[in-house]
C-alpha cells in the first residue's frame, strides 16, 4: 500500500520531467484536491498511508492532463487572488500576479474617495478585481460586468464564497456599446481587457491558447480594441473626477495613455508591476 508522499514524489517527478517550473507546488495542489484534504491537513498526513485507491487514480488522471497543457488552476478549479480564494475553470482566465497591481492602485484611489462609494469592473471575468475592491475598501460597492453569462456565473460564485454579495452585483453588458445609464455613476471603472493581438494568438503557450477563454485575450489586430470602446463608451458612467484604471500588455501603456488624453482625461499615471513592466494606466476625468 502507498503512502500519500508516495504518490507524491512519483507525480513530483513526472512533472518536474516535463520541465513544469512550479512542480512542487503543483504536485501538492493535486494532491490536496484528490484527497478532499486542505494544503495543511495534506502536508500532516503525507505519511499516511492512501487507503482509498481512488485517489492515486484521480491523481494520474490530473496528472496527465496537466502534462497536456491544462493549466493546474483549472485541474484544481480554484486560484488565489488579493488573498481571496477564487473559483475558476475554463470560463474565465486564470488571476494572474501582474493583476493584483491593478486592483492595489485601485484599492488606493477609490479609499481616498471616500465612503460609500462605487466602482464598475469592466470585463470582469472571474471577477477577482472587482471583489478585490469590495473585500478592502469598507462601504463601497461593486458591480461585475461582462459579456459572457458564463464568466458571469463565475462571478457569482466567488460572490458568495468570498461572503461579498450584499456589496456586488453581476450583469452582462457589451463594452463595444453605449454605456447603459441606469447603472448610474461610479468613482472609478477598472477593466483589464483582452489585450492580445489576434495575430499572436497562436504563439501563445499551449496551456494560454487552448485552455483559456479567447474570448477574453483576443484584442483585436492591434491590441488596443476594447481599450478604445470602453475609453469611448464608458465615461458617462464616470462621477466629476472619476477615475479609469487599465491593465494593459506590454509595450502598450503609451498606446493606452494617449487613449485616455485622446478622450477627456488628465492627470494619467502609468504603474510597473513586479517585473519592472509598465502595466497599469489609470487616468482621471476631466471636469
Amino acid at each position: 500500500m502507498k503512502t500519500f508522499n508516495d504518490i507524491y514524489m512519483n507525480s513530483r517527478r513526472k512533472l518536474r520531467a516535463a520541465g513544469i517550473a512550479a512542480y512542487d507546488l503543483e504536485t501538492r495542489l493535486i494532491l490536496s484536491y484528490a484527497s478532499g484534504k486542505t494544503r495543511e491537513e495534506y502536508v500532516a498526513s503525507s505519511r499516511m498511508y492512501v487507503t482509498d485507491p481512488t485517489i492515486e487514480t484521480t491523481v494520474n488522471n490530473l496528472i496527465d492532463r496537466r502534462l497536456n497543457g491544462e493549466p493546474v488552476a483549472y485541474l484544481v478549479g480554484e486560484w488565489e487572488f488579493y488573498g481571496l480564494p477564487m473559483v475558476v475553470n475554463e470560463h474565465v482566465l486564470i488571476p494572474r500576479v501582474d493583476t493584483e497591481l491593478l486592483a492595489q492602485i485601485s484599492i488606493e484611489r477609490l479609499k481616498k474617495k471616500g465612503w460609500q462609494t462605487r466602482a464598475l469592473d469592466l470585463c470582469a471575468g472571474s471577477g477577482c478585481v472587482g471583489l478585490a475592491l469590495a473585500a478592502n475598501v469598507p462601504g463601497s460597492r461593486i458591480v461585475l460586468a461582462d459579456i459572457s453569462e458564463r464568466a458571469l456565473a463565475v462571478c457569482r460564485l466567488n460572490m458568495l464564497k468570498n461572503n461579498l454579495s450584499r456589496q456586488t452585483t453581476a450583469i452582462e453588458v457589451d463594452v463595444t456599446e453605449p454605456a447603459p445609464s441606469l447603472l448610474g455613476r461610479f468613482d472609478i471603472i477598472v477593466s483589464n481587457p483582452p489585450y492580445i493581438k489576434t495575430m499572436d494568438m497562436e504563439a501563445l503557450d499551449k496551456s494560454v491558447k487552448d485552455f483559456e477563454p479567447q474570448i477574453a485575450l483576443d484584442g483585436g489586430p492591434d491590441g488596443l480594441y476594447y481599450y478604445r470602446a470602453i475609453t469611448t463608451n464608458w465615461p458617462i458612467l464616470l462621477k466629476p473626477g472619476g477615475n479609469l484604471a487599465f491593465e494593459c500588455g506590454i509595450g502598450q501603456a503609451a498606446d493606452v495613455a494617449n487613449i485616455l488624453e485622446d478622450n477627456n482625461f488628465k492627470d494619467i499615471a502609468t504603474y510597473k508591476d513586479t517585473g519592472g513592466i509598465d502595466r497599469v494606466v489609470v487616468g482621471t476625468l476631466k471636469d
